[in-house]
């Protein structure tokens, strides 16, 4: 039987990240993502980018989790020839790790703009610590292993996120993750946490929040967004939606998982900027 609806949860209208300052086109040797961030039951299909977008607004009343991890943006495009097939675990084997993902203190996305602060990472066997209701339920269900994430502060001070990558099985149970969620979230049954890395950061995991998920290969990426300021955020909000495309699709995807897929070509920087998520979810179940 269904859990019970989450009160902290409510959707708000589309997002259409193509607007975006970070809208271009994708580069060779990745594979399409679809990005879904939760909205009133409407589902875009950006036709330069091959996301599937839309908005999702949660408040956030419940306690706040552990921190999560970020990654370098920068990577090779093309795929190497000891690269990685990331349809599965059976042929990428290694699990993820925080220094992996978020390796530093400041994640610079793109070279000339600022960089977002890393507050806290964490990595977990248990899926379960990032997500409540059916969402964590239908991620051990679906065979989640892993989950790496990080709490951050936008360069402008403005907002707080949490972002990461969940260890799905194949890429069958990511994509039935991501279709799955949505409605889950619509539903107020559950969400995905934010995590509080001191005291003056709670509100991630307890404000309201806009939320985008997307998935390639075997993982689901997913980062939420709050005001630093707990105030309620709008779904007019162009600088979230700027997080989501940054964190979402230029970092995690283009970076970490472009990274990883080419067999680890691309340098890890271990000084200077590095990639980072933040994003809020209430603990509540």
């Amino acid at each position: 039987m269904s859990a019970p609806p989450d009160p902290g949860v409510r959707t708000t209208d589309p997002l259409d990240l193509s607007r975006s300052r970070h809208a271009e086109p994708r580069r060779g040797g990745g594979r399409t993502w679809q990005v879904l961030i939760g909205g009133a039951a409407v589902l875009m299909l950006l036709a330069l980018t091959g996301l599937a977008v839309a908005a999702l607004l949660e408040d956030r009343t419940a306690t706040p989790q552990a921190g999560q991890q970020s990654s370098p943006p920068a990577v090779e495009q093309s795929a190497a020839a000891d690269g990685h097939d990331l349809d599965s675990r059976d042929t990428d084997q290694a699990a993820l790790t925080a220094k992996e993902v978020f390796p530093g203190q400041q994640l610079v996305v793109a070279d000339g703009q600022p960089a977002y602060r890393v507050l806290k990472t964490h990595s977990s066997g248990s899926c379960a610590v990032a997500a409540t209701g059916e969402v964590a339920d239908l991620l051990v269900r679906l065979g989640c292993n892993q989950v790496v994430r990080a709490t951050l502060r936008s360069a402008d001070g403005d907002h707080l996120l949490t972002a990461g990558l969940f260890n799905l099985t194949d890429v069958a149970s990511a994509q039935r993750a991501r279709d799955r969620i949505r409605p889950m979230l619509d539903e107020r049954q559950g969400r995905f946490r934010g995590m509080a890395a001191s005291n003056d950061t709670e509100v991630v995991a307890t404000a309201a929040a806009r939320v985008g998920w997307q998935v390639r290969g075997h993982y689901l990426a997913y980062c939420v967004v709050t005001r630093a300021d707990g105030e309620r955020i709008s779904s007019t909000d162009t600088k979230a939606r700027d997080i989501l495309y940054d964190m979402i699709e230029v970092y995690l995807n283009r970076g970490v998982l472009e990274r990883r897929a080419n067999g680890g070509v691309a340098s890890q920087p271990t000084a200077g900027p590095t990639d980072g998520t933040a994003g809020q979810d209430g603990s509540g179940n």
